[in-house]
């Protein structure tokens, strides 16, 4: 069934005709609200920092436009890193620096994962330019969501939690059990719901307990914390990847095998743990659920 969205993105983004492929019709003019432009547009940054920024665009496009919100979304750069897998026209098109957007009115920030969890966050070569936005964030976004390794920078940078290295990768499908379901974040989400989790490195619950700041919303005995609140939700910090497309593990692990002694198949993903066989997206739904969720009570000006 085709999904007419009233999300608002860059013309001539590439994801837009990719999420068509998949029936999803992304409108990107400024007369495509589907409330008649009643309310005013929520305005979403992403920072991506991830590496094939094309497909972390189409991600999270696809769960943006799952949402009956109005919605501005703005690619965000880091002026102090030049991606090696993205071509420099395409972050020219479509992408802002920091100092570009700042001070244009963002109501809601996406700090995405990215490829150097397994060093110390100082040594990040554009550390200090992150952290300049994560400070920036503070001040003047109603809410910002961390994802993945940004979880554990913003949770070392804001509150001081360190990281720790795990013997294996966490890698597959995880129920996650939420700690308090009356939360505006979860309405509509099973209790458990799955994640994805694609990491080297952890957060430990005793570290976030001990700080009076932070509270745990969702956690596993399998993949640990997975989602904290801080100042009202206005910092969200989710160490999975609930924004993965049905075949991103998959690629992962085929990518991987072989090539390391630790790459063993992704947890409750595959059907019958069969690698031949298509994956479950069984984390879509509630994926969905949890930005709107996000959108419609964390960024909308009640």
């Amino acid at each position: 069934m085709k999904r007419v969205t009233s999300l608002l993105l860059p013309s001539n983004l590439p994801a837009i005709e990719r999420l068509r492929k998949e029936g999803i019709d992304i409108q990107h003019d400024e007369h495509a609200c589907s409330d008649g432009c009643a309310r005013r547009r929520l305005r979403v940054a992403l920072l991506n920092l991830m590496p094939f920024k094309e497909e972390t665009e189409t991600d999270f496009v696809r769960l943006l436009s799952a949402s009956s919100m109005s919605v501005e979304l703005l690619l965000m750069r880091l002026s102090t890193h030049t991606p090696k897998h993205t071509s420099a026209e395409h972050m020219q098109k479509f992408y802002h620096t920091f100092e570009e957007i700042k001070s244009t009115g963002i109501d809601g920030l996406i700090i995405t994962g990215a490829p150097v969890e397994q060093l110390n966050f100082r040594d990040v070569t554009y550390w200090d330019e992150l952290t300049t936005i994560f400070s920036w964030a503070q001040d003047s976004v109603r809410s910002t969501l961390y994802i993945c390794w940004a979880a554990q920078a913003g949770l070392f940078f804001h509150y001081g939690i360190p990281k720790y290295a795990l013997p294996k990768k966490k890698f597959g499908i995880f129920p996650q059990t939420i700690t308090d379901t009356s939360m505006p974040l979860f309405e509509g989400i099973d209790n458990p719901f799955p994640m994805p989790h694609s990491r080297h490195t952890e957060i430990r619950r005793e570290d976030v307990l001990a700080e009076s700041g932070l509270q745990i919303l969702a956690e596993s005995p399998l993949s640990g914390v997975s989602i904290v609140s801080a100042r009202d939700g206005a910092e969200i910090f989710v160490t999975g990847h609930m924004e993965y497309a049905t075949h991103t593990l998959a690629n992962e692990y085929r990518r991987d095998y072989g090539k390391r002694s630790d790459v063993d198949l992704p947890v409750n993903y595959f059907t019958d743990d069969d690698p031949e066989k298509e994956p479950l997206p069984t984390w879509r739904n509630s994926a969905d659920k949890f930005f709107d969720n996000w959108l419609r009570y964390y960024l909308r000006n009640n």
